[in-house]
């Protein structure tokens, strides 16, 4: 149940972000930004992992 509630928030704040970054609110390039810290979301689902084991 709470992987699925943070892969939902996750999902929204990254299509929010596109969103803005598409009308012209914001300058981010979401793109580079996702190629260079794609990584992190592996290393975080690793660890929920390594910690979620006992329940």
């Amino acid at each position: 149940m709470r992987f699925n509630l943070v892969a939902a928030i996750l999902l929204i704040l990254i299509g929010l972000f596109m969103l803005a970054s598409n009308l012209g609110w914001t300058h981010l390039n979401l793109s580079k930004l996702l190629m260079t810290w794609w990584p992190v979301a592996l290393v975080g689902v690793g660890i929920a992992m390594l910690f979620g084991r006992g329940k």
